[in-house]
């Protein structure tokens, strides 16, 4: 598919657009989600989060890997992999609690070669554009089955 190019003019924004693409997803799925510091990425899994059925506050995960939530029909999970040195040193049992079966996962600071993460449905890439202006880069995958139905 192609890349869809999005503008935000504030947080609320890219919470919306956040849950107008939590509509997309399947059980499984993982999204990716780059950008700098501050770029917005924790705002958009916010607003997927919410939309997916989640209640809790949702924060960044930056000093604890991942975080878990219980949502509607699945449980979403939200990692930051920025502390870490790559996967391929790391035990990989690590992100399996996180990924699979029962759950939708956001990947803050993903690597571009892990394994675990090559089959993502979504990557999503946030950049500043001055104030609380946000440059949104939207890659949606085909999803992997056809047989879940999308959230």
């Amino acid at each position: 598919m192609a890349v869809r190019s999005i503008e935000t003019t504030g947080s609320a924004e890219t919470e919306s657009l956040g849950a107008e693409l939590a509509g997309a997803l399947r059980d499984g799925d993982v999204v990716l989600v780059r950008g700098d510091l501050g770029s917005g990425k924790t705002t958009l899994v916010r607003g997927a989060a919410r939309a997916l059925g989640v209640s809790d506050p949702v924060t960044s995960p930056t000093f604890s890997i991942g975080h878990r939530y219980r949502a509607r029909d699945v449980t979403v999970s939200h990692l930051d992999l920025y502390r870490l040195g790559g996967l391929q040193d790391e035990d990989p049992a690590l992100l399996a609690d996180y990924l699979g079966a029962g759950r939708i996962a956001f990947v803050e600071w993903p690597e571009d070669d892990a394994g675990e993460l090559s089959d993502a449905r979504m990557r999503v890439t946030l950049s500043h554009r001055g104030g609380d202006r946000r440059y949104v880069e939207v890659d949606e995958m085909e999803p992997a089955s056809e047989g879940t139905e999308p959230r």
